[in-house]
């Protein structure tokens, strides 16, 4: 009796198995039952996932969203009262300035064998990090097999680019000074070089991005060999991009410093976190309204410089990002991203074709959200502009919104309140809205548009 009731269990299950390798290209995983029970810290809901994710994004928060989501609104209650970011400032920026100042000779030694083809090497090896080296590699995971990767990437450089840029903003310590020579060979490099200095947001990054590849290579079925030479060369590139810092005159040894002490710490967390926070993203309660939440009170809570930079613009866009991917990811996991693509699909012509049609299918979906947020948000903003006396102005997307803020502008009612970023002198930049909601567009057709577009037309 119990041999027959095994064989019937081993037939259902081989049937099981057919039906999901009927799909042309993924060999769906069935999420391991450890995992759906040991992860309930995270929200999970391990009785239907797929039917809860279309119903939690509207359901009201559990006890410990609401605890984390209370916490991060007190606080930055606290910090508009008492301007910690002032006082922190204060203490720290003249120890950090007089280290930018030391490091100079050792910036100079290195400038002595400057070249141009070396100017232009570690030009190119600078993009490994930058924003349009994110937007087409990052992609590549999710449409050709490894989405775990790509999501868990995604994440971590969205809370790199916000750790890094916020510290850079809180302590405004600026790059080496003259007689460094600081080398620019690219638009990214030029909008990169108007940012405050420590920490070095590249050694942050690029520690991340390949010390999380390789650990996630370590729990694959690769050969040895393999790990070796990819150790070997992910090694190589974090040296050169560091080291390029220096060369290039763009940070001061205490900002690479700083930079890799950062990037260590968050890796060394992510590496014990990802597990959990990943069974959030794919299976949790309430995903979508708590990474909304998180995102915008994030937005909130980044500290004000002395000057404006462009690190608030790269923090909005990147968090964008990581709600779209979210959103979408929560979505259709079971659809598109359980499973592990088939190697034998992985052909020159299939990836090169769903590459350049998801590209172009992302590149619509964040133009197209943008032209929609660039009509909408105005008449949005008129509402509470008429009735409630708030003021709106956009820096550069809306022609009709474009004004000159003046100094004598209203000040803020609270005495020593700190304005966020989106805010100057009481009037809001709409540009931050617009840009969140573009780039969350981005992330959503990555994860979700593009991979429905593949399986209609059956790539």
């Amino acid at each position: 009796m119990e041999f027959v009731i095994r064989r019937s269990i081993q037939q259902h299950e081989a049937r099981h198995r057919s039906r999901m390798l009927s799909t042309p290209e993924y060999i769906i995983h069935r999420l391991p039952r450890a995992r759906m029970e040991n992860n309930t810290m995270a929200g999970l809901n391990s009785t239907n996932s797929e039917t809860s994710s279309h119903i939690s994004m509207y359901t009201l928060l559990v006890p410990w969203q609401l605890v984390i989501v209370g916490a991060i609104i007190i606080s930055v209650l606290i910090a508009m009262i008492t301007a910690p970011a002032k006082h922190f400032r204060a203490l720290v920026q003249p120890f950090v300035l007089r280290h930018v100042e030391s490091g100079v000779p050792v910036i100079l030694a290195i400038q002595k064998y400057r070249h141009p083809w070396l100017d232009s090497f570690f030009g190119v090896i600078a993009t490994v990090v930058s924003v349009p080296f994110y937007s087409l590699v990052l992609p590549l995971f999710f449409w050709h097999g490894q989405p775990k990767l790509g999501r868990q990437l995604t994440l971590l450089i969205a809370t790199c680019v916000y750790v890094g840029n916020s510290a850079k903003d809180l302590v405004c310590a600026q790059r080496p000074p003259p007689p460094v020579c600081r080398v620019v060979s690219s638009e990214s490099e030029a909008k990169g070089s108007e940012e405050y200095g420590l920490p070095s947001s590249h050694s942050i990054n690029t520690i991340c991005f390949a010390g999380y590849v390789l650990y996630y290579l370590t729990g694959q079925q690769i050969e040895l060999s393999t790990l070796l030479i990819t150790t070997a060369l992910l090694t190589t590139l974090v040296t050169l991009v560091i080291f390029g810092r220096l060369y290039l005159g763009m940070h001061s040894p205490i900002d690479i410093a700083a930079g890799c002490a950062i990037g260590a710490t968050l890796l060394l967390v992510w590496c014990n976190i990802n597990e959990y926070l990943d069974g959030f993203v794919t299976g949790g309660k309430n995903v979508v309204i708590f990474w909304t939440t998180i995102a915008i009170l994030g937005l909130h809570a980044y500290p004000t410089p002395e000057s404006p930079t462009p690190s608030f613009e790269d923090h909005t866009a990147f968090s964008g990002v990581a709600l779209g991917v979210v959103s979408g990811v929560h979505r259709t996991f079971m659809l598109f991203h359980s499973g592990v693509l088939s190697p034998a699909s992985l052909t020159l012509a299939h990836i090169g074709m769903k590459t350049a049609l998801g590209m172009a299918t992302a590149f619509t979906a964040k133009e197209g959200s943008k032209y929609l947020a660039k009509l909408s948000l105005p008449l949005i903003c008129y509402v509470p502009e008429l009735l409630l006396g708030f003021r709106f102005h956009s820096s550069s997307y809306v022609k009709s919104m474009k004004k000159e803020i003046q100094d004598d502008l209203e000040a803020p009612k609270l005495c020593g309140v700190l304005e966020p970023c989106y805010r100057i002198h009481g009037s809001v930049d709409v540009d931050t809205g617009i840009r969140f909601v573009q780039y969350a567009a981005l992330g959503w057709a990555v994860v979700e548009l593009a991979p429905r577009i593949f399986f209609l037309l059956g790539l």
